[in-house]
């Protein structure tokens, strides 16, 4: 990496379908001079998640990203120079920086981060993934020992945390994947007690086998079919956490919606939370000292899914939309 040249990738047409490499170009910029109240940033590693997508179809928690600028994406990165009495060169923060070597960005909206290693982890169990997980489940889905819980995308960076803590906590931990290695990975690596392959084509029925008293917790991260057969499963006052929905982000949306919404949800007494991480940010310290203990125990693992070289951002989260990666994926920058 050149210390003059600043690498970007650009979004340069949203698309309508399926995202695709031809909706990216990288480009060659300068390096920006940080103002009064900014640091310039140098990206070690970008965070990768399946709502990088959903920021292209309009605003969600953030603004929309527009045709021809920076694409845009959180990452881990060091500070070069500061114009910010808070923020020192070295020091290693979090922020939206965008895909691009170097970023000037407002100090305040900066996370400063502890020095470790692997650094990787600020990313996955430590970072946005493994506190989306914790609050999540914990916070919102409520499971208490003896529960079966759900998760849907278990493979992926938050759904594979989810499911672990769940088993930490004494449930019984269903996880739903697509293909049969994610699934073989799950109960034997991560100790789920039952993995249903999506893929298969009869979800419900595989689902209904793993969890014959019903579905007490379903941590939902793609809504659409799955969501649709869960909720036919829930037990009476069952919690759903609605994390995301990663069926609806690419490609054509489906010709309708989960059905038996509200219907189900009455019927049933469910509770159906949506929720943003950053809600439960002043509990972090709490969240992290829980994630720590469990990594050192050998209670939670961490997988991780690192690619190398910015130029290959857009294709790694063209093969995350696809299900390619399993745990947290990430450009090494």
């Amino acid at each position: 990496m050149s210390d003059t040249v600043n690498r970007q990738i650009l979004l340069v047409e949203k698309p309508t379908g399926k995202l695709g490499p031809e909706h990216f170009k990288i480009v060659q910029g300068t390096v920006p001079e940080p103002k009064d109240g900014e640091a310039l940033v140098r990206t070690r590693y970008i965070s990768l998640d399946a709502a990088n997508r959903a920021w292209m179809h309009g605003a969600t928690y953030r603004a929309a990203v527009e045709a021809n600028t920076v694409m845009a994406g959180g990452s881990i990165a060091e500070v070069v120079a500061s114009r910010a009495s808070s923020l020192a060169p070295g020091d290693i923060v979090f922020g939206d920086t965008g895909w691009q070597d170097y970023a000037a960005v407002p100090a305040k909206h900066l996370n400063k981060m502890p020095k470790m290693e692997p650094m990787t982890h600020l990313l996955s169990v430590y970072g946005i993934a493994g506190l989306t997980a914790y609050f999540g489940l914990l916070h919102v889905g409520k499971p208490k020992q003896g529960e079966a819980v759900v998760v849907s995308a278990a493979a992926g960076s938050v759904g594979s945390i989810v499911g672990q803590i769940a088993k930490i906590k004494g449930c019984n931990v269903i996880g739903i994947a697509g293909g049969k290695d994610k699934c073989q990975w799950l109960t034997s690596e991560l100790g789920f007690d039952a993995a249903v392959d999506y893929k298969d084509g009869a979800t419900f029925k595989a689902l209904r086998s793993a969890a014959p008293k019903g579905i007490d917790v379903y941590f939902d991260n793609v809504g659409g079919e799955i969501l649709e057969a869960c909720l036919s499963l829930m037990n009476n006052r069952g919690r759903i956490a609605c994390c995301g929905a990663i069926s609806q982000y690419d490609g054509v949306p489906l010709a309708h919606g989960p059905r038996g919404v509200p219907g189900l949800i009455v019927v049933k007494r469910l509770v159906m939370q949506g929720f943003i991480v950053m809600d439960f940010m002043d509990q972090s310290a709490a969240a992290l000292a829980d994630l720590q203990s469990w990594v050192a125990s050998g209670k939670l693992k961490v997988q991780e899914d690192v690619i190398d070289g910015i130029e290959n951002t857009p294709k790694a989260l063209i093969g995350l939309l696809a299900g390619e990666n399993r745990g947290k994926r990430m450009v090494k920058v």
